[in-house]
C-alpha cells in the first residue's frame, strides 16, 4: 500500500492513472477534484502495488476540508510508503514545507516525487527545485527523490522500482486483473462529476457533488445498464448554471459522462441525470454523510 500525498493540484490523480495504464481517478483543472482516497492496483511480475490517491492537503475552509484531510492523514498512517508529491513547475511552497513536517511523523518510508518536470523551460531549472527538496527532506523517515512527468510518461518506471523497493513481502491483496476497487457506483458518480466540473470550473469550483444511486442492468438487453444520477448544489442560482439555457450544458455534461462510461464498463449506458439544491452541503456534516464524504 503507498499513498500519494501532496498540495491539491500537483498531480496525484495524473500520475495515477499513467501508473494503472488506464482512468481510475477523474482528472480536472480545479484544485481540490479528489475527495476520497481512490485504490488503483498494479500488479507486476513479483510485486502488486496499490496506489491510495488521496485530496490535496491545504488550509480547509468548510466542513468538507476539514474532513478530507483528516482523511488524508488516516490514510497515510496505515500504509507501507508514501510517495509525497511536489509541483516543479509551481515550486515549493509553505504548503510542501508543512506536509514535509507533517510526515516525518507519519510513520513510514517516503519517496518524494517531483511531478510535471515536462513544464519546466530548461532542465537545469529542476535543480533549485531539487536544493529546496533537499533542505526539507533531509533525514529519515525520508529517502530517495524522483523527477517524474506523467504526462510525458517520463521516469515512472524508476518510480515504480523506488516504491517497490519498500514494500514488505505478503500476499496479494488483490486479484491479477484487478486495477481499482471503486464500485461501478462511486466511478459513475465521479465521472458526471467530472464532466459537470469541466464546463463549470469558474463558476462553481466546489459546489457540486453528485450521487448514483445504482448501476442497473436492463432487464431486455444484457449489455445495457441504467444508471440514475443526482447533482447536488448548495443555491437555486447554481441549478440554473448546471443545468444551462434550454438544458444545454446538464445534456453535454451527461452526453460527455455516457460515453466515457461506456468505455470503461464496456457496456452500454443509459444515463438520467436531474439537478438538487442541498443548501450549504459543504458546511453541514450531516449532509457530507449523506453525500459519501
Amino acid at each position: 500500500m503507498v499513498a500519494l500525498v501532496g498540495r491539491p493540484n500537483v498531480g496525484k490523480s495524473t500520475l495515477l492513472n499513467h501508473l494503472a495504464g488506464q482512468k481510475v481517478a477523474i482528472v480536472t483543472r480545479v484544485p481540490g477534484t479528489t475527495r476520497s482516497a481512490v485504490r488503483a492496483v498494479l500488479t507486476r511480475p513479483g510485486a502488486q502495488l496499490v496506489l491510495v490517491d488521496t485530496p490535496g492537503v491545504g488550509k480547509p475552509r468548510t466542513a468538507m476540508g476539514q474532513r478530507m484531510n483528516r482523511l488524508v492523514r488516516d490514510v497515510w498512517s496505515g500504509v507501507d510508503a508514501v510517495a509525497f508529491l511536489v509541483d516543479a513547475a509551481a515550486g515549493i511552497g509553505a504548503g510542501d514545507a508543512y506536509l514535509a513536517e507533517e510526515l516525518r511523523q507519519a510513520g513510514a518510508p517516503v519517496v518524494t516525487v517531483v511531478t510535471k518536470i515536462d513544464l519546466l523551460r530548461r532542465p537545469e531549472d529542476l535543480l533549485p527545485v531539487l536544493a529546496r527538496i533537499g533542505e526539507l527532506t533531509e533525514g529519515p523517515p525520508f529517502d530517495e527523490v524522483v523527477p517524474v512527468s506523467a504526462v510525458a510518461g517520463e521516469n515512472t518506471a524508476r518510480l515504480e522500482e523506488v516504491l517497490t523497493a519498500h514494500l514488505p513481502e505478503a500476499p496479494r491483496l488483490f486479484p491479477t486483473g484487478r486495477v481499482s476497487d471503486q464500485p461501478a457506483e462511486v466511478l459513475a458518480a465521479e465521472v458526471v462529476r467530472e464532466k459537470v466540473m469541466a464546463d463549470l470550473a469558474d463558476e462553481l469550483p466546489h459546489s457540486v457533488a453528485v450521487t448514483v444511486d445504482g448501476v442497473t442492468p436492463d432487464e431486455h438487453a444484457e449489455d445495457l445498464v441504467h444508471v440514475e444520477a443526482v447533482i447536488h448544489v448548495e443555491r437555486d442560482s447554481q441549478k440554473g448554471i448546471v443545468i444551462g439555457r434550454g438544458g444545454e450544458r446538464l445534456k453535454a455534461a451527461g452526453t460527455a459522462a455516457r460515453l466515457e462510461l461506456e468505455a470503461l464498463l464496456g457496456l452500454r449506458v443509459h444515463l438520467a441525470t436531474r439537478v438538487k439544491v442541498a443548501p450549504g452541503w459543504q458546511d453541514d456534516p450531516r449532509q457530507l454523510g449523506r453525500l459519501g464524504l
